[in-house]
């Protein structure tokens, strides 16, 4: 069974940063396209980012681009996502979700990902 376990949310002033990480049990970590998510109250769940299983190509949504960086460390089964320059918008629950398979384009289509881990909330202050 694949688990994925989240960790690295808090509360920062704008501008600060933040480090996420999502670890993958059970399964080798290279076969897996992951990909980064977050909702905030009363919105839909919209992708941040995501990297490919093939390459670790990455990819990222207008609103983060140039502020998030998506990384994996495939030795620790782990994949991380550095916030910086974090601005009061970015205030969410942060999920991070897996797909396995030879995954060259990855997506920020929700419904394209299989597993899911708990969510990290993510608060930035103003």
């Amino acid at each position: 069974q694949v688990q994925l376990v989240e960790s690295g949310g808090g509360m920062v002033q704008a501008g600060g940063s933040l480090r996420l990480s999502c670890t993958i049990s059970g399964h080798p970590f290279s076969r897996y396209a992951m990909g980064w998510f977050r909702q905030a109250p009363g919105k839909e769940r919209e992708g941040v980012s995501c990297i490919s299983s093939s390459d670790g190509n990455t990819y990222y949504a207008d609103s983060v681009k140039g502020r998030f960086t998506l990384s994996r460390d495939t030795a620790k089964n782990t994949a991380y996502l550095q916030l910086d320059s974090l601005k009061p918008e970015d205030t969410a629950e942060y999920y991070c979700a897996a797909v396995w398979g030879v995954i060259r384009s990855c997506t920020l289509l929700t419904d394209k990902y299989d597993f899911w881990g708990q969510g990290t909330q993510v608060t930035v202050s103003s």
